[in-house]
């Protein structure tokens, strides 16, 4: 450590935060509370029903989430108690979900369906879209046996989906399940660990890299642009073309895609139980009216698998999202889920069949700011403070405004009028009330419609005819004011 490194900061230099932890100004935390409240009205909707954990769990409740368990700090953020037990920030909602249910015991009927929305943690790279801090939304339906409750989620996601706008083709569910996978993989004889693992890895970039890359991969192995060799699973050339012809099975309907992989899955025991799964859930998704190009079968996705005990899905953003800058930015994945009937098991020994889905509503949240739609909220309505000896004008105008249900502020600073129009217009306010000499003496309010002005301003030519129009400016009485500012507002709307 150099001498300049042990100096303590001071000044501009201690104003820093940690990287992964994202300030978020109100147009943002707007647009993430409204995602929030849109998707659990559709997890309400679908009978679910809200649950809150605290932010902290213990370390060893948290199980195999933990990336290190002899380093409870690797991977999630943990601190000792007082009572020297380790206990960490949530790493997600799930863990928390099977602690509550295993304390809860029987007196919790099941199945069990809530939801829940808030902040986790992990102690990881940042990077964009990534970050250490970010929300969560999930529904969880825990003693659920059955496929249909695997569908019941992933046609719920898709529902809520398409609650905080979603198009179609702007979206999409992917589903797969692990059994269908293991019976690919026994097929061609991978019995080792790593064998298994280096497969699933490869197909996990075909969307990066292609048939091309992912046979290079599921072979000998691949050297990238950088020069930088990765060793392949070492499948020969007939085995790496039945794992390709498997991953690649999707068709445009899930039926077409199911024909496709019963010819593409080797015909072992596994195999047929797997898509006997995929089956019973298209059979369910066609009854709970989720549409063909909302959710696919997609034998590709692998993600997750050392997790889920069975389906797993996968919900992807397709909409290419252009920032203000004019940059092309891809976000991906936006949420996902599967069944997990061994999570409950490691606190009671009995294995407790549960499913869910997870939105995560930070990475939408930072589609829409990249697209510049996170900064529109109308700010408050600015009464302008014309008297700095006796601001008592300004203050009732704005409590009255305020007892409507308008937005309202009145100037606390003590600059003249022309900062204050310039302060009004930084906080994007709708309009401003001035009350001068002249409009106390008649019992009237000036009014001026920011954006009705600014529209109008455009086609004026002169300073002269600007002052004589005084474009989208009214004087109305004192009496009236209420309503013609919620005139304006409405119309802004």
């Amino acid at each position: 450590m150099s001498d300049k490194d042990s100096q303590p900061l001071s000044g501009k230099d201690l104003a820093r935060k940690p990287r992964g932890f994202p300030d978020k100004r109100e147009g943002l935390i707007h647009a993430q509370a409204e995602l929030v409240g849109k998707v659990t009205a559709i997890y309400r909707q679908w009978g679910f029903e809200a649950l809150d954990t605290g932010a902290f769990e213990y370390a060893d409740a948290l199980g195999k989430f933990l990336p290190d368990d002899d380093r409870p700090n690797a991977g999630v953020f943990s601190l000792q108690d007082d009572d020297e037990q380790w206990i960490s920030l949530r790493y997600d909602l799930t863990a928390p979900l099977a602690r509550f249910v295993a304390e809860a015991g029987q007196s919790l009927g099941k199945p069990f369906r809530r939801y829940a929305a808030g902040p986790v943690w992990r102690n990881e790279k940042p990077g964009p879209g990534r970050f250490r801090e970010f929300w969560q939304c999930d529904a969880d339906s825990v003693g659920a046996p059955g496929f249909h409750a695997d569908a019941e989620m992933i046609a719920m996601g898709a529902e809520a989906l398409r609650a905080v706008g979603m198009e179609t083709g702007e979206f999409v569910i992917r589903v797969n399940t692990r059994r269908l996978l293991n019976g690919v993989l026994d097929g061609v004889g991978a019995t080792s660990a790593e064998t298994r693992l280096a497969i699933l890895r490869a197909l996990d970039k075909l969307d990066r890299l292609g048939s091309s890359g992912v046979a290079d991969l599921l072979g000998k192995g691949r050297m990238d642009e950088s020069g930088d060799f990765t060793k392949g699973a070492g499948l020969d050339a007939d085995k790496v073309k039945t794992v390709l012809a498997f991953a690649e099975a999707g068709a445009e309907t899930r039926a077409e895609t199911l024909a496709n992989l019963s010819k593409a899955t080797g015909g072992t025991e596994e195999g047929k139980a797997g898509l006997a799964e995929l089956e019973a859930i298209a059979l369910a998704l066609d009854a709970l009216g989720a549409p063909e190009g909302d959710v696919v079968i997609d034998p590709s996705v692998v993600r997750g698998l050392e997790y889920y005990t069975g389906p797993v899905y996968e919900a992807e953003l397709l909409r290419e999202v252009t920032g203000e800058d004019g940059k092309t930015y891809r976000i991906g994945s936006i949420g996902g889920g599967g069944r997990y009937d061994d999570l409950v098991a490691r606190f009671t020994g009995e294995t407790v069949p549960a499913t869910g889905f997870s939105i995560g509503i930070s990475r939408l949240a930072s589609a829409l700011q990249i697209m510049g739609e996170t900064g529109k909220l109308d700010g408050p309505v600015v009464v302008l403070n014309l008297d700095k000896e006796n601001p008592s004008t300004a203050l009732s105008i704005a409590t009255d405004l305020r007892r409507a249900g308008i937005r309202a502020e009145a100037y606390m600073g003590g600059s003249g009028m022309r900062p204050q129009m310039k302060y009004a217009d930084r906080r994007n306010a709708p309009a401003v009330v001035i009350v001068g000499e002249d409009e106390m003496a008649k019992g009237t309010v000036t009014i001026k419609d920011l954006e009705m002005g600014a529209l109008k301003a455009k086609a004026i030519k002169s300073n002269e005819e600007y002052r004589e129009a005084r474009p989208g400016q009214i004087e109305v009485p004192r009496a009236e004011m209420v309503e013609a500012i919620r005139r304006i507002v409405e119309a802004q709307a």
